[in-house]
């Protein structure tokens, strides 16, 4: 009897076009079968995705909280690409982002009743130093005892985690906060100035704007960039030319770390304006979805986070408008990295059929 086995073959010369299109088909693939499910769930279609994907940003309101979502998830993207550029997979920066807000807003915390124009850019400082130290801790891991990155780092998000959990419910809470586990809040001078009148976009975006185009320049026109790329392509080629492995190691995840850290400050002294336990939703671990939608590219990184951060808000209004849990936008989410992956397995792979008797 004879059987056919399917194989994955490597093309000889992928398409550029198809490895263009990639993250667009991912997310048309996404839509269609999200609109299958909320069929499904017994939901006129057209209703449901007008729901999730065009209400939410039908107002100037909705505009500004899509950008408030997303410029987060764009800064930890374009840090994260340092990392999966020189394929160290840095699946830990929400615990960059916890600790970058624990040091940040920890100096936010000693000068609250201080003003100066010195405190928030102080702040700022303190929120790279802490991410980046707490990225750094993995890397010292797989240089010195040659430890697996993505374990090392993912273990030390729950620490990360549980000392903000420690803070807020020990020495850092706030005496008059009736005992709920939160800090007092940030004096005037430590948060982030808002940009628009009644709307909650803040400087923290400008930041970001700056974080991706120093990551641009550096991937573009920077020794370190070439080196970095270079080691992702063929570690081989980048030991015979004499490239450092170690150092691009550290100053891979000092970046990345960094990167979340400055995040995480920016959503503590941004639109909270304080420490407590669930500063973030996820977004260090969604941001993975973004640095690879964007195709580790940092424009490709600012389109891909508006993307991801609508789907966090059109799970609000999917909550609110169809009675549905809020989990429905971490369905969309794994299913955007879902197609993702499986859309550039296809594009690089073809399967051939193998005869076995």
């Amino acid at each position: 009897m004879i059987n056919f086995i399917p194989e994955l073959k490597a093309r000889g010369n992928p398409s550029t076009v198809m490895n263009f299109l990639v993250p667009v088909i991912a997310v048309v693939l996404t839509i269609i079968t999200g609109s299958i499910i909320f069929a499904l769930m017994g939901f006129d279609p057209i209703f449901a995705l007008h729901t999730f994907f065009i209400s939410p940003i039908s107002t100037s309101y909705g505009i500004s909280e899509l950008f408030v979502k997303a410029t987060p998830l764009a800064l930890i993207a374009v840090g994260l690409a340092f990392c999966f550029k020189n394929n160290l997979y840095n699946i830990g920066a929400e615990g960059q982002l916890t600790m970058g807000a624990v040091v940040g807003g920890g100096i936010g915390l000693l000068f609250y009743d201080t003003s100066g124009f010195w405190i928030l850019p102080l702040m700022i400082l303190g929120g790279a130093i802490g991410g980046a130290l707490w990225g750094l801790i993995p890397a010292v891991l797989k240089v010195r005892f040659n430890t697996n990155e993505i374990l090392t780092s993912l273990m030390l998000v729950y620490i990360a985690l549980l000392i903000l959990d420690y803070l807020v419910v020990g020495p850092w809470k706030d005496p008059q906060g009736y005992s709920f586990p939160k800090t007092r809040k940030f004096g005037e001078s430590g948060r982030m100035p808002l940009l628009f009148s009644g709307l909650r976009v803040h400087f923290g975006i400008i930041i970001t704007l700056i974080g991706i185009f120093a990551s641009w320049f550096i991937f573009s026109k920077t020794m370190l960039g070439y080196q970095l790329k270079v080691t992702g392509y063929s570690p081989i080629a980048a030991r015979y030319a004499g490239f450092n492995q170690n150092y691009l190691i550290y100053t891979a995840f000092i970046f990345s770390g960094a990167f979340a850290g400055i995040a995480g400050l920016g959503e503590v002294s941004g639109p909270i304006g304080l420490l407590y336990r669930d500063i973030s939703p996820n977004y260090g671990f969604t941001a993975i979805i973004v640095t690879f939608l964007g195709r580790l590219n940092p424009i490709g990184i600012i389109f891909a986070s508006l993307v991801i951060a609508l789907t966090y808000l059109g799970a609000e209004d999917a909550q609110l408008f169809m009675q549905i849990p809020a989990a429905v936008g971490f369905v969309f989410q794994g299913l955007v990295l879902f197609y993702l992956l499986g859309t550039e397995l296809l594009v690089n792979f073809k399967i051939v059929f193998r005869k076995s008797i």
